[in-house]
């Protein structure tokens, strides 16, 4: 059958007539028709999942190129300024280190209750009393306080609060308290609790 043959069958054929269950009867040309219309129907979906599935993998490509550019740029940055935080870091170990020469030592709490002593004299005043009291433990550090009482005018206690500051240890002032010295007046007797502290150890109590 020529085609000029078969497109006349074609257009002859009524659709009405399509048979499911006997396709061999079908005219030729419209089996062509119908299986390049399933081939290329098939061809589409297999290309559009292969695309879908190109997107995906890119996307995952995308998004793992961002989290390397992020990464690469922290660890660019913390390059670049690799040697600031070496110089911070020493200059953190030093501060450091002075502060903790400024704690004393349990021998050296004798000679800071000496010192204290002689900074009051030297200043005019009188000390009644000095004692270490209890021990307090804190996280990192052991308070050591100092109950202090000491007789002298106004100006010789403020001269001796503002001394305390240039003894070669940390000592901090609390819970100042001053009245009249009714035995030596017009004297002032002051109560103060001041503190030191030294470095808790491993082997220190809680």
């Amino acid at each position: 059958m020529t085609v000029s043959e078969q497109l006349q069958a074609l257009n002859d054929f009524d659709l009405a007539d399509l048979d499911m269950d006997n396709i061999g009867r079908w005219p030729l040309m419209l089996k062509v028709i119908v299986l390049t219309l399933l081939y290329l129907l098939i061809l589409f979906g297999g290309f559009h999942l292969h695309v879908d599935d190109l997107n995906k993998q890119l996307g995952r490509v995308e998004q793992e190129e961002q989290t390397l550019r992020q990464d690469f740029e922290k660890k660019a940055f913390e390059a670049a300024n690799l040697a600031a935080y070496k110089a911070q870091l020493v200059e953190m170990e030093q501060r450091f280190g002075a502060l903790m020469a400024q704690l004393p030592s349990e021998t050296e709490v004798p000679g800071l209750l000496e010192d204290i002593t002689d900074k009051g004299e030297l200043n005019g005043l009188s000390i009644k009393r000095i004692d270490l009291l209890d021990e307090q433990a804190q996280t990192f550090y052991i308070e050591l306080p100092i109950a202090i009482e000491a007789v002298g005018s106004y100006h010789d206690l403020g001269a001796f609060i503002s001394g305390m500051a240039g003894l070669p240890r940390i000592v901090t002032l609390h819970d100042f308290e001053i009245t009249i010295d009714t035995e030596v007046a017009p004297m002032l007797e002051m109560s103060i609790l001041a503190k030191t502290y030294r470095y808790r150890e491993e082997d220190d109590g809680v």
